[in-house]
């Protein structure tokens, strides 16, 4: 979707943005640009619409050259959302949200129903809300707003400058858990840049982290966690960061003896004292096998941090919890993985806890 080949940024004054930067970002991906003061992600992601252009090298969107697109085009195909907000001010919700889908001459009917549709999606009703100026708004309800009009136009990418950092604790993980289930929903192509490690992790499919101009590791953020490629990526992700904030697919047992196909228990290849989670030839979910019978049990989607998941089984009875990564399954969960997972990551120096 989006491929930057051996780009380079050198200012004026010398200083050297980008090296020799290689990335590719697949349709209806979220990757996260997250890195030191000064190591070029804002200059990266600037570039996709092209705010900044490169020095050498070379960026394409579904394998065109954006130099090749007319200017006004590629910008009206893509979604930007800042830090500020930067909604008019003397403009009602309504016609903020229209700007661009008006540029491009939607009709009116048109607008009104994406307006409608996308208000609702992120919780804000149209009758309260559309006649409303911006400065009648929190700030979270204005940040939201920000992020659906990048959306009005349907864009097939959305580039999101530190879009939370302005706001407080909580307004900041709420809107990041909208982000997550808005793109569950829309399946655009996000490019996320910001300087904190939690929300990287926690919103993005693929981590980018860089250092001076250059990529150090890009990848998921449980290979992050378990597999970071040198000492910088171990010190950014950082020991401050709670094992509660885990992602449970990095704690679950994704070699859980007892997962099999869904013939084997059609041809009733299952012992009556066993528990077994089933699945289909595609690795979908289909039930969890107990005492011969089949059942609908409860699931805990992929991204969810351990601290969430706990407080799920907690509540329940059930003694193994079906991890999915939409409908496909990843592994389980169990007590026990979580007892193991934590004793993992627990200090113990002259037997005391640290």
């Amino acid at each position: 979707m989006i491929e930057f080949k051996n780009v380079q940024k050198v200012y004026q004054d010398g200083t050297k943005a980008l090296k020799n930067f290689s990335l590719k970002i697949d349709k209806g991906e979220l990757v996260t640009l997250i890195g030191p003061s000064g190591c070029g992600k804002t200059t990266t992601m600037k570039m996709v619409n092209r705010l900044i252009e490169p020095t050498s090298g070379s960026i394409s969107i579904n394998n065109k050259d954006i130099n090749d697109f007319n200017i006004h085009e590629l910008r009206w195909n893509i979604g930007y959302v800042l830090q500020e907000i930067a909604l008019f001010p003397h403009m009602t919700i309504e016609e903020n949200i229209a700007i661009v889908p008006e540029m491009k001459k939607w009709k009116r009917k048109r607008i009104r129903e994406r307006s409608n549709e996308l208000m609702d999606m992120v919780g804000l009703d149209p009758s309260t809300y559309q006649k409303r100026m911006p400065s009648e708004l929190s700030g979270g309800q204005q940040q939201r707003i920000g992020v659906i009009r990048a959306l009005a136009a349907d864009p097939d990418i959305i580039l999101m400058d530190e879009p939370f950092s302005a706001l407080d604790p909580i307004s900041r993980e709420q809107l990041q858990n909208d982000i997550r289930s808005l793109q569950k929903e829309i399946k655009k192509t996000i490019v996320f840049v910001t300087h904190d490690m939690d929300e990287a992790m926690a919103i993005g499919d693929r981590v980018c982290l860089m250092k001076v101009g250059e990529i150090v590791q890009v990848d998921s953020p449980q290979q992050l966690i378990l597999h970071p490629t040198n000492q910088f990526v171990k010190d950014f992700i950082g020991e401050r960061k709670s094992p509660w904030q885990t992602a449970v697919d990095v704690i679950a047992n994704q070699s859980y003896e007892n997962i099999i196909n869904k013939d084997k228990f059609e041809n009733k290849e299952c012992l009556d004292t066993e528990i077994y989670v089933i699945k289909d030839e595609n690795d979908c979910f289909g039930g969890v096998v107990q005492n011969g019978k089949l059942y609908n049990v409860k699931t805990l989607q992929n991204d969810i941090p351990l601290f969430k998941a706990t407080e799920i089984i907690q509540a329940s009875d059930q003694q193994i919890f079906p991890v999915l990564k939409e409908d496909k399954l990843v592994g389980v969960l169990t007590f026990k993985d979580i007892v193991a997972f934590l004793k993992s990551r627990t200090k113990v120096e002259n037997g005391v806890i640290q």
